[in-house]
């Protein structure tokens, strides 16, 4: 294997980081959503009155639509409800960002060979899914306490159980000791080696077909 290139690592590096700005951006500009989400996902009553209309329950839900949901969040807890969870989900995507570029980056120098991005377009698709997959565990394992916290602190409604990050992870800590902030991992896992290694993977395959096809273009277009 050849001597990792100083110039390839730079450019590893600020790619994570651009990564990862353009992720707690992305995550700020779309918390609103993601809290609607996480309390439809959380409420144990159904989303809809059919059941109420059979008999089956005797109070209908709390929130029934994306609308409603909106409103209700706002007057019982203000604007800043919709960013409630905000901060470990940045904590949480920014680390998952770096650590699966920097991953992924060492994977393919790795298997290419060679630090170099041109040799690591010729994986096959096989080591490219292989390497998606690998990153996005790895990516996983390292910043999934922040994500379990995020959910806890954003499917809280008022009254508030834990009023800050801090408080949460304590109670985490002393109730249910380290392997508490790991809670959900498996299936997390689970779910994230086909996603990661489906993303990467078919990425590079796209990759590589658009940079065939543009050679092939212009080899033809050279030889008129």
């Amino acid at each position: 294997m050849e001597e990792q290139d100083p110039g390839q690592w730079k450019r590893t590096v600020i790619d994570a980081s651009a990564g990862a700005i353009a992720g707690g951006i992305s995550r700020t500009v779309t918390s609103p959503l993601d809290v609607i989400k996480i309390r439809f996902q959380v409420q144990l009553e159904p989303t809809t009155s059919w059941a109420l209309l059979n008999g089956h329950i005797s109070r209908p839900s709390k929130y029934t639509g994306m609308f409603q949901a909106t409103k209700d969040i706002f007057r019982e807890e203000g604007l800043w409800g919709f960013w409630r969870g905000n901060v470990p989900a940045l904590l949480m995507v920014m680390p998952y960002t770096a650590i699966q570029f920097t991953v992924l980056h060492k994977l393919k120098t790795f298997a290419a060979g060679s630090s170099k991005a041109e040799n690591h377009i010729n994986l096959s698709a096989y080591l490219s899914y292989v390497s998606g997959a690998l990153a996005g565990c790895a990516a996983t394992v390292g910043s999934y306490p922040f994500d379990l916290l995020r959910t806890i602190l954003a499917s809280q409604g008022e009254p508030k159980v834990y009023p800050t990050m801090r408080s949460a992870f304590v109670d985490i800590i002393s109730t249910r000791g380290f392997r508490g902030l790991y809670a959900g991992l498996s299936p997390t896992l689970v779910e994230i080696i086909p996603y990661a290694g489906l993303q990467f993977g078919t990425y590079d395959t796209f990759k590589r077909w658009t940079m065939t096809i543009n050679f092939q273009v212009f080899s033809f277009l050279s030889v008129d």
